[in-house]
């Protein structure tokens, strides 16, 4: 429980120090063809939820809205600009260490747990 309660404090102060070296930003809207295209992204979610409302159990409208959900939540993603503070190679190896060890303790600590439920069937 030590090395996982360890593990997961590196590997959380490393995600944080790297993640607190990220701005986004966005180029201002959904653009199709040169078009705004944020309504035509949102036809199949509001034709998901009236055939929702119509029937709750058609497969037709859980369909659509997920699918309306996912062009939704895609264009969000697609829409982002993702840039990188500039830190030292230092501080970049040291944030990447950390959350590498977290990781690699939290993962090591699952395998004791796993070799020590094996040996108590036995």
């Amino acid at each position: 429980m030590g090395t996982f309660l360890i593990g997961f404090v590196l590997a959380v102060a490393g995600g944080w120090l790297l993640v607190n070296q990220v701005q986004v930003g966005s180029f201002g809207g959904w653009h199709l063809w040169g078009f705004n295209s944020f309504g035509l992204s949102l036809i199949p979610f509001i034709a998901g939820v009236g055939l929702l409302f119509f029937n709750g159990r058609s497969i037709a409208g859980w369909l659509l809205l997920i699918a309306g959900l996912a062009i939704i939540v895609a264009g969000i993603l697609i829409n982002l600009n993702i840039y990188f503070k500039p830190t030292s190679l230092f501080n970049t190896l040291m944030m990447l260490g950390m959350l590498a060890a977290g990781v690699g303790l939290m993962a090591r600590s699952f395998r004791a747990a796993e070799a020590s439920l094996k040996e108590n069937a036995d």
